[in-house]
Order: C-alpha cells, then sequence, then structure tokens
C-alpha cells in the first residue's frame, strides 16, 4: 500500500460513496472468516465500517485478513461496494455499504484483551462490564468502549457549547493559579512543597473563589473559567480528588441576573449537544420548603411525591412516638416552625408492598438516624368512616380515625402511608426524604417526559450551629452576603439569618453552587467575628482579599456548576468516574500508572522533607 493515510472515517461512508476508491484506518472489532469471504468490523471513534475480504484479493491481503485479532491497529485500502438488500445492517450509519479490500497494512498487533471492548449483554439485556479497577488499570483500552467514547466526546461538546455561550454574553475567559495560597475552605487542601521556599508549601486551589472575586475588584466584569479545583476528601460517586467546575462571576449584579444567566447557558448547552429543550425558567423552592417537602436541599423532582405535615396524628391517639415529633421541640423546630412528624402516601402500592419490603425503607430512614419508620395501609374507603379501613403496622391506634387521616393526607384505596416522627425536624425530613427517593428508584416513578429536571434551591440558612465545637459556621463560605434585612441583627439572631445564595440542582444531585459576595470590608469582619475568625487570624488567612475590598470593591456575585456532575447526569451515569478520561479510582489512587507513588530520595531532600514509616509509626 502506497499510501496508509486514511481518505476517510469509520463513520462516514454511505450508498452516495459507493464507487469510490478509500482508505481506512482503525481497529479490527472482530472478524468472521465464511470460507471464501472473509468479513472485518473496522471501528475509530467515527463509528465502524464492514470490510470484505473476497476472492478477487490477493494471496498475501488474505493472508493477512486471516491473521488479524481483535484490536489490531491497521489500514485497508478498497473500493465502497454497495450491500445487497438482504444484508443491509439497519443498526449501523454505515449499514448500507461494505469496502472491498484490495490491499492490508497491520500498524501494530494487539496482545490478548484483560477484557472484552465490544458490548457483551447477558439474556436480560444487561451490560457486562469489567470491575472498575481492571477498567483503571487499562483506561486506555476501556476508553476505546463506544460509551466511554460517547461520554468523552460529549464532555468536549459541552465545554465547547460552554464557551459559546458565554463568551456570546460578554463574559472573557480568564486562568486563575494552581498554586495558591494555603485557606480554610472546608475540605482539606492538597499541599505542593516549595523547593526555593524550604518549609513552606502551595495549595492547589479547592476552588478559584478568593481569585474570581479579585478580578471582580479589577474590573473584569464578566469572568468565566473551565477551572481544576483539588479536595482532599473521600471519594463517592460524584466526586473525586480532582475535578472540573465551570466558574462565573459577575460584576454590578444581583441573585436574579445569575440565575437567568445560569438558566440561558443550561438551555444553550442542552439544546446544542443533545437537542434538549429545557424550560426557559427553572422552579425555586425555599430551603425550608425543599426539606419539608422532600427531605432534601437537592431533592429530585422527576416524581411528585410530596411529603406532609403530620402533626395532626398526634392528637388523634394515645401513640407515644407521634408526640416528640408533633411538639415542635428543639432550636430547629423552633425556627422553622415545621412539625417533626412527616408523612408520606405511596399511591397504589399497599398490595404490592409487604412487611419485609416496609422493613427495607425502615433500614433506610435509619440510615439517617431515624429511630424507625411507621406504616399503615388503606385497605378500602368510602364516604363514610364504616367503610375506611387501616391494616397493618400502627393501624390499631386509629380506629375510628380513618377518614378523618385519609381526607387531611390525600389517601385512597390501596395506599400505603409512611411516617417518620422526631423533635429534630431537619431529621425527620431527611430521613423520610430518603426513604422517598428510594421508592422512587424502586417503583420507577420518574416521568418519562421530564428526562432533566432543574430546580433553583434558594433562602437557605446563613449560619448553621456547631453543636460539638460549640460555635456558629457558615452553610456555605464566609464571603456570602446575608440578605440585606438582616444586616442589623447578625450579632442577635445569627440562627435566623438567611444568606443571599442559591444552589441548582438536578435530578437530586447539586450541580452548582453560588452566591451574592460580600464586598463590604466591615461587613466582612462582622462575619468572621461571629464565626470566631480573631482578626489576627482572618488577616493571617484572607487579608490580602480584605484588603483589596478597600479599594472600590463592586457589588458582585457568582456561581459554579461542576462540569463532571453535569456530563455524568446528561449521560445517565451514576459516576463520574464514567465521563474523566483518566479518574481516581474510590481510595483516590490510579491502578493505571501506580499513583499516588513513592518518589526518589534525592527529591525529597531537595525540598527539604522527610518522610517516616508509616506502618511501623503506627
Amino acid at each position: 500500500m502506497e499510501n496508509t493515510k486514511r481518505t476517510v472515517t469509520c463513520g462516514e461512508l454511505r450508498k452516495s460513496d459507493v464507487g469510490k476508491k478509500v482508505v481506512l484506518n482503525g481497529w479490527v472489532s472482530r472478524t468472521r472468516n465464511l470460507g471464501g469471504l472473509l468479513f472485518i468490523r473496522l471501528r475509530d471513534r467515527y463509528g465502524i465500517t464492514q470490510v470484505m475480504v473476497g476472492d478477487s484479493a490477493s494471496d498475501d491481503v488474505k493472508k493477512i485478513a486471516a491473521s488479524l485479532k481483535s484490536e489490531y491497529c491497521i489500514a485497508v485500502e478498497g473500493v465502497v461496494n454497495a450491500r445487497s438488500d438482504k444484508d443491509i445492517n439497519a443498526d449501523m450509519a454505515t449499514g448500507e455499504i461494505e469496502v472491498e479490500a484490495s490491499d492490508i497494512q497491520i500498524f501494530t498487533t494487539s496482545q490478548e484483551l484483560p477484557f472484552s471492548i465490544e458490548e457483551v449483554r447477558q439474556k436480560d439485556g444487561t451490560l457486562v462490564v469489567a470491575n472498575e479497577d481492571l477498567r483503571l488499570k487499562y483506561r486506555y483500552l476501556d476508553l476505546r468502549r463506544e460509551p466511554m467514547q460517547h461520554n468523552i466526546i460529549l464532555r468536549s461538546q459541552v465545554a465547547f457549547a460552554t464557551r459559546e455561550y458565554l463568551t456570546s454574553k460578554g463574559f472573557l475567559e480568564i486562568e486563575t493559579p494552581t498554586f495558591i495560597k494555603s485557606t480554610p475552605e472546608g475540605a482539606r487542601d492538597y499541599l505542593v512543597p516549595s523547593r526555593v521556599h524550604p518549609g513552606k508549601f502551595y495549595s492547589l486551589p479547592q476552588s478559584p473563589q478568593l481569585y474570581k472575586q479579585l478580578l471582580m475588584v479589577s474590573g473584569f466584569d464578566k469572568y468565566f473559567q473551565i477551572a481544576r479545583c483539588y479536595r482532599d476528601e473521600d471519594a463517592r460517586g460524584d466526586r473525586q480528588p480532582e475535578f472540573t467546575q465551570i466558574d462565573m462571576e459577575m460584576s454590578f449584579t444581583n441573585r436574579e441576573e445569575v440565575l437567568s444567566t445560569t438558566e440561558g447557558m443550561m438551555q444553550y448547552i442542552f439544546k446544542k449537544t443533545l437537542n434538549y429543550e429545557l424550560p426557559a425558567k427553572f422552579d425555586r423552592i425555599a430551603w425550608e420548603d425543599a426539606f419539608d417537602w422532600y427531605g432534601s436541599d437537592k431533592p429530585d423532582l422527576r416524581f411528585d411525591m410530596k411529603m406532609q405535615d403530620a402533626a395532626f396524628m398526634a392528637d388523634l391517639a394515645d401513640f407515644n412516638a407521634f408526640k416528640a415529633g408533633a411538639a415542635n421541640a428543639g432550636r430547629d423546630i423552633q425556627r422553622h416552625k415545621r412539625s417533626g412528624l412527616k408523612a408520606l402516601v405511596v399511591k397504589n402500592v399497599a398490595d404490592k408492598y409487604s412487611r419485609k419490603n416496609i422493613e427495607a425503607l425502615e433500614e433506610v430512614a435509619k440510615t439517617y438516624k431515624a429511630k424507625g419508620l411507621a406504616w399503615m395501609k388503606v385497605v378500602s374507603t368510602g364516604s363514610t368512616t364504616d367503610t375506611v379501613q387501616f391494616e397493618g403496622g400502627i393501624s390499631k391506634f386509629y380506629v375510628g380515625k380513618e377518614a378523618e387521616i385519609c381526607s387531611k393526607l390525600g389517601a385512597e384505596k390501596n395506599d400505603l402511608i409512611l411516617f417518620v416522627s422526631d423533635e429534630n425536624w431537619q431529621l425527620a425530613c431527611t430521613a423520610l426524604g430518603a426513604v422517598r427517593k428510594q421508592l422512587g428508584k424502586d417503583l420507577n416513578l420518574y416521568n418519562p417526559n421530564d428526562e432533566f429536571h432543574f430546580a433553583w434551591i434558594i433562602d437557605f440558612p446563613y449560619f448553621a450551629w456547631n453543636e460539638e465545637e460549640n460555635h456558629w459556621e457558615t452553610e456555605h463560605h464566609m464571603f456570602t452576603l446575608p440578605q440585606k434585612q438582616y444586616w442589623d441583627t447578625l450579632e442577635q439572631d445569627p440562627g435566623a439569618v438567611k444568606g443571599d445564595l442559591y444552589d441548582l440542582v438536578l435530578n437530586g444531585y447539586e450541580l452548582a453552587s453560588g452566591s451574592m459576595r460580600i464586598n463590604d470590608p466591615a461587613l466582612q469582619e462582622r462575619i468572621f467575628e461571629i464565626v470566631g475568625y480573631s482578626r489576627e487570624r482572618a488577616e493571617k488567612a484572607f487579608g490580602f482579599l480584605v484588603q483589596a475590598f478597600k479599594f472600590g470593591a463592586p457589588p458582585h456575585g457568582g456561581i459554579a456548576p461542576g462540569l463532571d456532575r453535569l456530563v455524568m447526569l446528561m449521560c445517565h451515569e451514576e459516576s463520574i468516574h464514567e465521563v474523566i478520561a483518566f479518574p481516581k479510582n474510590n481510595l483516590a489512587a490510579s491502578p493505571m500508572d501506580s499513583c499516588p507513588s513513592p518518589v526518589d530520595e534525592q527529591q525529597l531532600k531537595d525540598l527539604h522533607i522527610t518522610c517516616y514509616d508509616v506502618e511501623k509509626d503506627d
């Protein structure tokens, strides 16, 4: 073959190309030898083309074709032929054609694969996939799999669409440092020792928070960055040590503009990459309502089932477990004026849920510190008390009260009613909310016409009380602007203060967090004092930012959607590992290149670092 460089990709050819002489490059997906005919499925990231080696091929070409195995990297020269009608593969974009090979050259061979790159499905339709550590050890092979290629390509498209949209709105893409000063931001920092400054360390940024605020002081009123961030915290499905966020900040703005800009960006991204229409405006739910209705500040709204206040139940029977929840006891409940006795009506499932099923739901509730999960089934309903009956669970305590309960909770025949009661309103909500989430998954309650349901959670508490350390701390970060109506009473009643902050949630995940920022040094110092930051400590950690605020800082605010999490949800995956090219595993390690790993003793000496034997020290 004189020229092995491809003239077309493996996903490009169509019936209109019949008769053309082409060169393809790619990997052998599989081969079929039918005696006189040999077929090769040739794959690249653009698709698959069937190559046919027939009687007219030379003996050398037939010999090479017969030697091919999975994942050999080859070049094929040949002519595009139309397939007969009976041989057309409607499942392939190139299914109407095949390339009759006149020459084949092997670039490189392949060892036996550690796992199959081709999709293998069981009889029930589930996909057989190698375990994650094996996939990560051979990630370069895993990335050849069609699902992974789809995910990584979509990620690239989402990043490009983000840049398109924000640039069109006047935003400037500005990079901020990767080596920064270590500041307390919640998680542990990753530290980088300095060779030039012995005993001193850089920190990898948990976010560009302080720098994007400094850019606002600098006069760049619309900033964005697809920013790499680092947090030394335990990994889970939707986070890992290094991640990427779409970081945005605006000056001379307000909450409404930040929210509408973010909505517009999401609408553009989904339309451009998935051709999916999002609503013009996303739902907005106050933090208290989100917990009261759904038991979470990141509710999954693809199904409706709301929790209800069941405080009235405590007065209908002598059932002690409900008394504390209905009593509005505890600091949180006094603050929020909400009952800690919550009910969930699960429609038309009473006949499907056995005691064993309900006990499984109770274990979910107990995971979130609930004392138990009370329940009863509606076995019949009618217009009079005599025809309304409950069955099982706590039903014996409410004989004669069935009609009133059904009326107030909207329960009907064959409904299952679940209750969690606790003197702590938020605990009761969280536990029953976890049950709600599990039911949504178990019963597949998701609205098929509501594939991506966004919502804004607003009016968060600004401060939270740390019981263990006996002091106030901020719910988000210390640079969040308190809502203006609380400025005069910050110190007198921190628990009542709401922040001018907002979270964007999607399908039960927190996708973005943002806020309006403090730009007044005096107000910033008051926040430091409330959370127990001395003037000296605040100066040491954040002095450069507070100093900048003394030179005419504009009002500003922003938000930072997680790119990994966004693409994960767009791909309907459950882990961000599936949308990151080279992720770490759940132990924050890379099986492929064995990092983190020991380094040369001389490197440590250059950095003035001495390592001790951890196992021996323990």
